[in-house]
Order: structure tokens, then C-alpha cells, then sequence
């Protein structure tokens, strides 16, 4: 896994976290070559890699499913979990004093995991989702816990315009008294998203407020849409 944890550290880190800072949002092109990608696809069906499966429409989740890891992780997940949390942490610790949050986050993953796990969240929580044709995400925040990691990941297993069609990435912004604001993402294949997972800071007239976010996928018109969900934080349940 050299090579991908060589392109995290080519990663324009600054740019990613200017991104952030702005839009609550960053696309990084071209993470997985498309064999990681297939790879990746092809365990959808391998018992052991999982330890849960969930279908969505049981829970009014949307229409889909997904399927949460366990531990051990394969490497492509570990190595990205591990190697690109370090530069999310800055951003978090600076969100975090700017909303006058008492939390900072230390630049090592283990720790996070280890705050974790004493608050007794010790289940993976990467997780691979499917939708086929009709398939969509109601709008959500992955929390899994009193301990949380503000910032996750979203990669594209497969290319929107040839493997499906629709199942847009949506995000809305809800400002204080003020009406939503919705975004729509449509990252390539290999691309990996990053995005707030519950809320960012923005500064006003009189220092800065809370924005809170949410996030989900719009209908496939056709095909089957994958993507691989990367939680840096561990569940309870």
C-alpha cells in the first residue's frame, strides 16, 4: 500500500483544508486507481470481511443497503483511515475553538480510537453501501456515539454516467433563521469526499455560529451505485 499512502501525503493539504474551512467540503480526484476500486466491489459478497448488514428500508434509512466492517480492517481502509486523519484533525481543532467547543483532537487516530473504545464504542464503523435502481439515502449525521470525529469520507466505487445514473451526493447547510441550502456532489469514480459530518463554523457579525449539515443520496435512475464510507471514530452499536 506504498503507493497510496504515498498519494495522502502528495495530497494539497492546504487547499483541502481551505475547502473545508469554506464549504464544509473538499473532493480529492483520483484517490483508488480502478482496480483498488473493483477490488473493493468484489468483496461485497465475501462472508467474514462484515458484521452487520443492514437493509434500509427497515429503518426509513432509504432504499439500499450496507454493510459495516469488522476488524481487522482490509488495508486500502486502514491505510486510508490512519493516513488521512492527521490532516483532518487541524481542521476539527480549529472548528472546535471557533464554536468555543472544549475538545481538541489529538493527531494520532489511535488515540481517537483509543477515547473510543475506554467510552466503551468498539464495533468498525467503515461501511459499503449499494443502491440499486430506485435506491436512495434519507438526509443524516453519522454520530455512532458520545465520542465523535466531526469530519468523514465518502469514496466512489464506480463512475456516475456509465455504471449508474442519478444518485447524486446531496448535502444541505441549515443557517440559523434562515432557509436550507442544498448541495449536490458528483464525485468520479476513485474520488474520495470529505465533508463535516454533523456541523462547521461560520463567522457573522458578531463571531461565529454553528451550521449545521447534513447528508444523504439522491434516487438511481438506473444501475447500481457503490460507494466505501470511511468513520473515523468507532460505534456502540
Amino acid at each position: 500500500m506504498t503507493t497510496l499512502i504515498q498519494k495522502i501525503k502528495d495530497i494539497d493539504w492546504a487547499e483541502i483544508t481551505e475547502n473545508m474551512h469554506q464549504n464544509g467540503y473538499a473532493v480529492i480526484p483520483g484517490l483508488l486507481e480502478d482496480e483498488e476500486c473493483e477490488r473493493l466491489k468484489a468483496d461485497y459478497e465475501k462472508a467474514g470481511l462484515y458484521r452487520k448488514r443492514v437493509i434500509m428500508k427497515r429503518y426509513r434509512f432509504g432504499l439500499g443497503e450496507y454493510k459495516y466492517y469488522d476488524y481487522p480492517l482490509p488495508d486500502i481502509i486502514q491505510n486510508i483511515r490512519t493516513h488521512v486523519y492527521p490532516h483532518l484533525a487541524p481542521i476539527a481543532n480549529t472548528w472546535f475553538r471557533a464554536l468555543q467547543i472544549d475538545k481538541q483532537f489529538s493527531l494520532s487516530h489511535n488515540v481517537l480510537l483509543d477515547e473510543c473504545h475506554t467510552n466503551e464504542q468498539k464495533k468498525a464503523t467503515p461501511l459499503i453501501l449499494k443502491y440499486t435502481k430506485g435506491g436512495f439515502n434519507t438526509l443524516h449525521q453519522d454520530l455512532y456515539g458520545d465520542i465523535y470525529f466531526p469530519i468523514q469520507a465518502v469514496l466512489m466505487l464506480n463512475q456516475l454516467g456509465k455504471d449508474f445514473t442519478g444518485g447524486e451526493f446531496v448535502l444541505t447547510q441549515q443557517i440559523p433563521r434562515a432557509q436550507s441550502k442544498a448541495i449536490v456532489l458528483n464525485p468520479s469514480k476513485g474520488d474520495l469526499l470529505i465533508f463535516t459530518t454533523n456541523f462547521k463554523p461560520e463567522k457573522g457579525a458578531k463571531g461565529y455560529y454553528r451550521v449545521n449539515m447534513k447528508h444523504g443520496v439522491s434516487e438511481v435512475k438506473s444501475g447500481n451505485r457503490y460507494t466505501l464510507g470511511i468513520i473515523f471514530h468507532d460505534a456502540l452499536t
